[in-house]
């Protein structure tokens, strides 16, 4: 994904918009959303908007786009699901096509923000892997259809660390921090991801709501602040990279590309620890009042495409959802994504971070406590 800093610090602010909208009978679907919008394949009723992150789509493909179809696609970036959130639930946005993350999913298609798909006018959705089919935050995959997917582990850098060591979070946790790490040690500046990661190293879910687990997790980080250099979600891959790092808590795409661009992508390690991690999902979806729901559903479906979808996983780096993607991924990504070491706790030790509702704002003042 691309970077994910402040999302959950913001999500409060951001929910107040969205109920204070649904409460003036301003912005939401209402009744425009209740029925998908009546599309044929490849129709367009005008240029597209896409509502992106920050580098996950390559400006030539996303011009390639425009070329085949005769008409104008532009691209507008946002740095968090959160800021996202009020632009497209205020309404008139503009915006035909958005990238929320999986919880964020849920969120809009609860509020009425994202409108229900027309899967006659997306033949390609037969192209999504069934390990993507129907998730939790829209279980009858009505609202969404997977973008990029990845992890969030740990990245370590050989050199300095060797290349015996436990793929745990005892590597940046507590006492056993390897020596030479020792105070160059990043965590991201992020209350779910870090109390995450501290929950799923005391061997509790990621979405906990007890208040004593949560306790835990954040003396836990507390604890190891003597190790960190930082909490840093923006850099943490170029601060491995440069040596001002050992250890880098961080985004799977984020790191392999910046392996990449060194002398030695060798040299650096990405895992998610044996005990868990977080494995996120972004996802494409259509405003409620999308200007051009038609075009919309056609760029979708194009970049369900086979040779769309990898184009878009070979520049960006990260893992496709879509299985008639898979063998024209570059090698070295293809290699990355199926190596069985980045995951040594197995599937089922990764979760999707979920939204909590009012719990959200313990995760927040726990994180605040622990790094104050």
């Amino acid at each position: 994904m691309a970077t994910k800093q402040t999302r959950w610090a913001a999500l409060l602010a951001a929910l107040a918009l969205l109920f204070s909208a649904c409460g003036d009978g301003e912005g939401g679907g209402g009744e425009s959303s209740a029925a998908s919008a009546a599309c044929e394949v490849g129709q367009v009723d005008g240029d597209l908007a896409l509502y992106n992150w920050a580098e996950y789509i390559d400006p030539e493909q996303l011009d390639a786009f425009g070329q085949e179809f005769g008409i104008g696609a532009t691209m507008t970036e946002y740095d968090s699901n959160e800021a996202m959130l009020p632009v497209v639930s205020a309404g008139n946005s503009g915006y035909d096509v958005i990238i929320p993350s999986d919880y964020m999913v849920g969120i809009m298609i609860d509020g009425e923000f994202i409108q229900p798909l027309n899967f006659d006018a997306i033949p390609n959705a037969s192209n999504i892997s069934d390990d993507f089919a129907n998730p939790s935050y829209d279980p009858n995959q009505s609202h969404s259809v997977p973008y990029q997917w990845g992890y969030t582990g740990l990245a370590v850098d050989t050199a300095v660390v060797g290349t015996d060591f436990p793929r745990t979070w005892d590597l940046v946790f507590g006492d056993s921090v390897p020596a030479d790490a020792a105070g160059k040690v990043t965590l991201l500046n992020d209350p779910r991801e870090t109390m995450g990661a501290a929950l799923k190293a005391l061997g509790y879910s990621l979405n906990t709501t007890d208040d004593a687990q949560l306790d835990e997790a954040r003396n836990l980080v507390s604890g190891s602040k003597e190790n960190v250099l930082r909490f840093d979600t923006d850099s943490a891959d170029e601060l491995l990279t440069s040596g001002e790092s050992a250890i880098a808590h961080g985004y799977s795409g984020d790191m392999f590309t910046q392996f990449l661009e060194t002398d030695d992508p060798s040299r650096y390690v990405f895992f998610v620890p044996e005990e868990g991690g977080t494995r996120w999902i972004d996802n494409m979806a259509i405003p409620f009042d999308a200007p051009h729901p038609c075009t919309a559903h056609t760029f979708i479906n194009w970049l369900l495409d086979a040779e769309q979808g990898a184009a878009l996983s070979n520049w960006n780096y990260y893992g496709t959802p879509n299985k008639a993607a898979i063998d024209l991924l570059d090698d070295e990504l293809n290699e990355f994504l199926t190596d069985p070491s980045v995951l040594p706790g197995g599937l089922s030790s990764v979760e999707s971070i979920a939204d909590t509702g009012d719990f959200e704002t313990n995760y927040t003042d726990a994180f605040t406590e622990a790094v104050g």
